[in-house]
């Protein structure tokens, strides 16, 4: 299969459209990161995106609509904090999970009663999902547990040959997937950190919740149980400069080329080795993660990550992604 590169015009999105009505995949860009993304009320196209990415199958997919489309042919909307929710942060990386309609494939949420869905902001989302006018299911645009895409040409490093079309939107600006909340209780309650965070959503809902998985439990959101984001070579994660100089000489004796992944603070303090800088911020750290991630395993066999002094707010989901990345299951 030959996969195409394409800016978003009217010619790409008739084509997009055109594979998505037959069953197909095509990779399309968001704020976050690049989604794949196919017909969500058809088994065949949903169980399509599984063996392409080479998904497993108990890990649910979100549904991506535009922000007209009418939610209450999809899900239960009777929560007036979701609604409150809807008007703060949507578009945007915020995905909600609500009781479903049943009214798309039971593999999008692997047989739950409920459904994630989320209206980003991309400007070339909008464009792709207006154009299609139907719901999306669609999961990041790599194979599975490799690190997400934040551009076209990660898309096509990993998928190349797997899929027909990838619409380049240009690079994503948030960096990391977006926050997964829960609003078919009494409060909303997180089960994927992401750009919004839980002080944002209690500051609008009154209240919020972080799920902790329990063990054996049914995911009920990606990202929750398997590891994820990972570059091909050799990854830990430590707590201090000291720690990391002693992982990069045992990594040295080996004979692996090293590069350390950090925050902008003490980034001077490695000169032997490639750095990789988060920057400063943590919405800085949120947009920089995968990319670097990526360069990473291109220049180096073992790659030492410092975890950044800060955990809260944003940095809860950069947090999230780097542990999975660099700590194994």
């Amino acid at each position: 299969m030959q996969t195409d590169i394409c800016e978003i015009t009217q010619s790409s999105l008739e084509q997009a459209k055109e594979i998505i009505l037959r069953g197909g995949a095509v990779a399309f860009p968001t704020e976050t990161v690049y989604g794949l993304g196919a017909d969500a009320r058809s088994d065949a196209a949903v169980e399509n995106i599984y063996a392409v990415k080479g998904r497993p199958q108990d890990n649910p997919l979100i549904v991506h609509v535009h922000r007209d489309y009418d939610l209450s042919e999809l899900v239960y909307d009777d929560c007036s904090y979701a609604k409150a929710l809807r008007e703060a942060f949507l578009p945007g990386p915020l995905t909600l999970v609500y009781r479903s309609r049943m009214r798309v494939s039971s593999k999008v949420s692997c047989g739950l009663d409920t459904l994630a869905v989320r209206i980003p902001s991309h400007p070339g989302a909008q464009a792709f999902l207006r154009y299609v006018d139907l719901p999306i299911a669609a999961p990041s645009a790599n194979v599975s547990k490799h690190v997400s895409p934040v551009t076209a040409q990660h898309v096509y490093a990993d998928l190349n040959g797997k899929i027909p079309l990838i619409l380049d939107g240009g690079e994503s600006s948030g960096g990391i997937e977006s926050t997964v909340c829960d609003v078919t209780g009494d409060f909303p309650v997180i089960l994927r950190q992401g750009l919004i965070t839980q002080e944002m959503i209690a500051g609008v809902a009154g209240k919020c919740g972080v799920y902790v998985p329990k063990a054996g439990e049914q995911v009920r959101s990606p990202g929750m149980k398997y590891k994820h984001y990972s570059p091909r070579c050799e990854t830990c994660i430590v707590n201090s400069i000291d720690e990391a100089k002693e992982r990069l000489d045992g990594y040295r004796r080996r004979g692996l080329r090293c590069c350390v992944l950090c925050e902008s603070a003490i980034a001077t303090q490695f000169s032997s080795v490639p750095v990789l800088d988060l920057g400063e911020t943590p919405e800085e750290m949120a947009a920089r993660l995968y990319s670097l991630l990526r360069e990473g395993e291109r220049i180096a066999d073992a790659m030492v990550a410092i975890r950044p002094n800060r955990t809260d707010g944003v940095m809860a989901g950069v947090m999230n992604r780097l542990n999975k990345a660099c700590a194994g299951e």
